[in-house]
């Protein structure tokens, strides 16, 4: 079985709301099919950061302050990770992951960081500082030849625009914007969205749609991932699907 290999860009700097479990979840759902998963960290001031083999690149969320202090750190990685997005490395960024990875992020201040320019969007934070996209949130993503609805949580300043291929449509909350019909970016090797919560633990199916993707690159033959026991995750996505979308 082929091992998948995961880069976890600033751990110790991008984890709101335990953003860090979203690796975690990925090993742990790798594991139970038998896939080894090796993890290796880039964290700020790190020069020989070894992009070779990686099948994902991650990036969680962190505030206006965090990503000031890395915004440097990342621009000089510019080139090696263009080239594993052009490779088709699976790439997921969560809030401020997702920020900087488009063309540029300006905060409350008017002080403008500037982003990798990966992808066309861009983001602008409310200048009021109480202003904020905040609450749970219900996404309808389509994953394969399925409807999904993506639970997580959001809390974000920042507005992103001129997002060309959404995530998901907003069923409850608000997502890229104050009152948006849209959330996140997606590509086929791409997923950035604002739902902290961990992600994944709430969204087993879009976990395994990450697993398969990145079997199937690394071997050449499409994988499927086997089933596993997910009946707690299945019975709380239930409660809480009840709850957040009763009044819809």
């Amino acid at each position: 079985m082929a091992e998948l290999k995961i880069l976890h860009m600033y751990p110790s700097m991008l984890d709101l709301y335990g953003d860090s479990g979203n690796v975690e979840i990925l090993r742990y759902r790798c594991r139970m099919r038998g896939i080894d998963t090796t993890v290796v960290k880039h964290e700020l001031g790190d020069r020989d950061t070894d992009l070779s083999g990686v099948d994902i690149i991650y990036l969680g969320g962190g505030a206006d302050y965090e990503q000031q202090l890395l915004a440097d750190d990342l621009l000089g990685m510019t080139d090696k990770i263009k080239a594993a997005y052009k490779d088709g490395v699976y790439f997921l960024m969560i809030c401020g992951g997702y920020q900087l990875m488009g063309q540029y992020y300006k905060d409350s201040n008017g002080k403008k960081i500037p982003g990798l320019g990966l992808f066309d969007y861009h983001t602008t934070a409310s200048t009021n500082k109480r202003e904020r996209c905040i609450g749970n949130i219900v996404i309808e993503t389509q994953l394969g030849d399925k409807r999904y609805k993506v639970i997580g949580f959001e809390n974000h300043g920042g507005q992103t625009t001129n997002v060309k291929t959404p995530f998901g449509r907003v069923l409850a909350g608000n997502g890229n914007e104050f009152g948006s019909s849209s959330e996140g970016y997606s590509e086929e090797n791409v997923t950035a969205t604002y739902l902290h919560g961990p992600l994944l633990s709430k969204n087993p199916r879009l976990a395994d749609k990450i697993i398969a993707y990145c079997m199937t690159r690394k071997t050449g033959k499409e994988y499927v991932p086997a089933p596993i026991n997910d009946k707690l995750e299945t019975e709380c996505r239930k409660v809480l699907l009840e709850r957040l979308l009763k009044k819809k």
